[in-house]
Order: structure tokens, then C-alpha cells, then sequence
């Protein structure tokens, strides 16, 4: 009998301990904080979509290959370039290098989610395309192939030179939309080339390297691998196991700016984002580490933080009008030495008493009165404004009497 608490204390720890392993190994993302990552870029054909995935765990490169391509506007300097393979592949699409580049904390905390939960990404993205489909927003077109291959759906490259990037809003694309049109819209074809050598294996929930080896002509590769020049740039043995950047779970990301990502649940917030190390990790002072803004200033220095939350005297804020009312700098305390203190070579004079300035410039005038100088400009403009004195008519000149001389 002594026995029986010990059991049942067993069981129902057994009960318990299988969902708090299961919620441990689901990883850092709920489902809706994962819908709502992956909205903007879930519709993107599945070659440039594995590539951006993989590239996601190098965020710092594709900072850099933003920078580099910015600069350069031939792309055949990339495949130069020390770059993960997959982030040269994705340089080869710039408007999608610049999204990511542009928006570090997302493409972090994408790339983390990968690397953490690479089968709940991916189910993800199979349950967003699912409901574009649905709501009639995702079909084929002569730009994409939209198929369904064992329950998975597939979009691949219609075309086999050209790859194109869709655009659409992730807040209305993944719902029926009536009256209106709420689908994909298409820019320019992008090239097909040999760096978009990965694929999605969506049976086992995986990215793997195809190296243009199309085993017989599958789909879009075999339709394109006849326009693609292979180099050992992107076709490599060393290829063969997708590497992905693992340490991207400790770089730090500030959370509360994925809070803009709510276009597919609204009420998804990711202040509760679980992690390792990485969750939430700040420095000085609580404040999120922010790689844009560590490359162009020191946040070390203790200067920032001296006139944090501070109001000066007599400053109220207007709506609108953010600086009307902000004391503005003492022009004349600055850059002139005060009247009272002794001049090289210059006679000592005594100020007069200073007077009280409120006019918008403030400051200190010294001997400068302006109620003297009001009335000096006043009589001044008054004597202007007197009628001139009448010209005394000149002598009028009389021609008889000259004749009469």
C-alpha cells in the first residue's frame, strides 16, 4: 500500500512529461507565429523558396552581398564572392536580397526557425499555400506551375529560362476575397542558372541539392537544365549536404519588430518567443542588439543613455509640431565671449544691467536694449515719413528790362 502514492506519482508523471517533450521539440515558434513569418514568402517558387530558407541562417553575409550588389551592378562578380552558395544565389535576385537585408530581425528569426524547426517551416508553408489556393488567389499562370504532388503543393517555374518573383499582399492573398482582385501579380523574369541547384523534398519535409542531376527530366529542372551553364560554382560534390548556418540561434533578435508581421492571425504577438540563449537577449542597458545600428555608431558609449527620458524645464510638447517650442541654443553665449570679463588690450567696460530676452533667439544681450532701439527706429521712420519742405520758386528773369538797358 506504502506503494501505491510512489505509482501513481509515476504515472502521472508519464502522463505529463510526453506533451511538455513534445512542446520542447516543436521549437521556439508557435503555428501562427509561424504562418505569419512566412506569409510574405511562402508563395515563392519552391528553387528560389529553398534558397531562401538556407540563406536565412546567414544573415550577416546577406547583409553584405546587399551592400556588394548595390555597388556592383554585374552579377557576374558573385560567384567570386566567400559567400555561402546559397547566398550567392540569391544575390542573383536582388529584389529579394534587398528584402532581406533590409529586414535583418525577420530574416534572423526566419533563419532560427529554420534551423530550429525546419518540419514545422515547412508544414507552414504547405498550410498557407493550401489556403491561397482555396481562396482562388494561387493558380497557374505563364509565369508559375501551380501542382499538387501527394497531398503537397508544388509551384515551380512555368518557364524554363526565366524564374519571376511573385507580389502580393500577404494580408489578403491567403483569404477569399469578393468583388476584387487579392492573387499574384508578376514583375520582370529573373534568369535560371546554375545556383538555383537545391529543391524541396516536401514527402520528407526536407531541401536537398539536386546538381542539375534531373534523374530524367523532373519538371521545371528538366526543363531547364538545357539553358543552365553548369561550373563548379554551384555544381559541386561538396554540395551534396545542404549546410546551413547553425549558429543562428544565438545571434540576438529584437522580437518586438516581428510584432508588423500579423498579416494571417492578427492577434499573434512574439514576446513569448521560447529560445536557448538567444531569446530576447539584449546589452547595455536592455537595449536590443541591432546590427544596422552597431555598424554606424558605438553603443557602448555612456553618452547615450545621459539625456535618456529627459525633459527640459519649460518644454511642452505639441501634436504636430515636435521642435516649435524647444529652447533653442545660446548663439551668443556661445560663440562670443561674455561682456564682463577682461578683453586682451581692450579697456575693461562694465555691462549694464542684463535684461530678460523672450523673444524666440533668447540669450543675453548684454548692453543691447530693445525697447531704446524700438523707439530710436520709431522716431526714425517718423521723420521719414515727414513731407519734404516746398523749394523756394527760383527768381524769374525778366528779358524786357534787358532791352530797355
Amino acid at each position: 500500500m506504502r506503494k501505491a502514492p510512489f505509482v501513481l506519482l509515476i504515472l502521472l508523471l508519464a502522463s505529463v512529461l510526453p506533451s511538455w517533450c513534445q512542446d520542447d521539440s516543436n521549437g521556439y515558434f508557435s503555428p501562427e507565429q509561424l504562418d505569419n513569418l512566412l506569409a510574405p514568402i511562402a508563395l515563392y517558387p519552391d528553387p528560389l523558396l529553398a534558397q531562401v530558407l538556407v540563406s536565412a541562417t546567414f544573415p550577416d553575409q546577406l547583409d553584405e552581398a546587399s551592400r556588394f550588389v548595390r555597388a556592383n551592378n554585374d552579377p557576374n562578380y558573385i560567384d567570386e564572392e566567400p559567400w555561402d552558395v546559397s547566398v550567392k544565389a540569391v544575390a542573383h535576385y536582388p529584389t529579394v536580397l534587398f528584402m532581406m537585408a533590409d529586414k535583418l530581425d525577420w530574416t534572423t528569426a526566419l533563419g532560427q526557425a529554420y534551423v530550429s524547426q525546419s518540419t514545422d517551416v515547412m508544414t507552414a508553408v504547405q498550410r498557407l499555400r493550401v489556403e491561397a489556393r482555396d481562396a482562388g488567389n494561387l493558380e497557374s499562370s505563364p509565369q508559375q506551375e501551380v501542382r499538387e504532388d501527394g497531398g503537397y503543393v508544388e509551384i515551380w517555374p512555368a518557364q524554363p529560362q526565366y524564374i519571376y518573383v511573385p507580389v502580393y499582399d500577404p494580408g489578403m492573398v491567403y483569404v477569399r476575397q469578393g468583388g476584387y482582385f487579392a492573387g499574384v501579380s508578376f514583375g520582370r523574369g529573373f534568369f535560371i542558372g546554375a545556383w538555383l541547384n537545391n529543391d524541396f523534398d516536401w514527402r520528407y519535409h526536407r531541401v536537398y541539392y539536386h546538381g542539375w542531376e534531373d534523374g530524367g527530366g523532373r519538371g521545371w529542372i528538366g526543363r531547364s537544365r538545357s539553358y543552365v551553364h553548369i561550373n563548379n560554382v554551384y555544381v559541386n560534390v561538396n554540395y551534396r549536404n545542404v549546410v546551413i548556418n547553425r549558429t543562428v540561434v544565438n545571434r540576438s533578435v529584437n522580437y518586438n519588430t516581428l510584432d508588423r508581421y500579423h498579416s494571417v492571425h492578427r492577434d499573434v504577438h512574439y514576446d513569448n518567443v521560447r529560445g536557448n540563449n538567444y531569446n530576447r537577449t539584449v546589452i547595455n542597458n536592455n537595449r536590443p542588439e541591432n546590427k544596422i545600428i552597431d555598424r554606424n555608431m558605438n553603443v557602448n558609449d555612456q553618452r547615450i543613455d545621459t539625456y535618456r527620458g529627459h525633459q527640459p524645464e519649460g518644454w511642452r510638447a505639441q501634436p504636430n509640431r515636435p521642435d516649435v517650442n524647444r529652447p533653442q541654443p545660446n548663439r551668443q553665449e556661445t560663440f562670443r565671449p561674455q561682456v564682463n570679463q577682461p578683453q586682451p588690450n581692450r579697456p575693461q567696460v562694465q555691462a549694464p544691467e542684463a535684461r530678460r530676452d523672450n523673444s524666440a533667439f533668447g540669450g543675453n544681450r548684454g548692453g543691447f536694449d530693445p525697447n531704446a532701439a524700438s523707439q530710436r527706429g520709431h522716431e526714425s521712420r517718423n521723420e521719414a515719413a515727414k513731407p519734404a519742405p516746398a523749394a523756394k520758386p527760383a527768381p524769374r528773369h525778366d528779358d524786357n528790362k534787358d532791352r530797355r538797358r
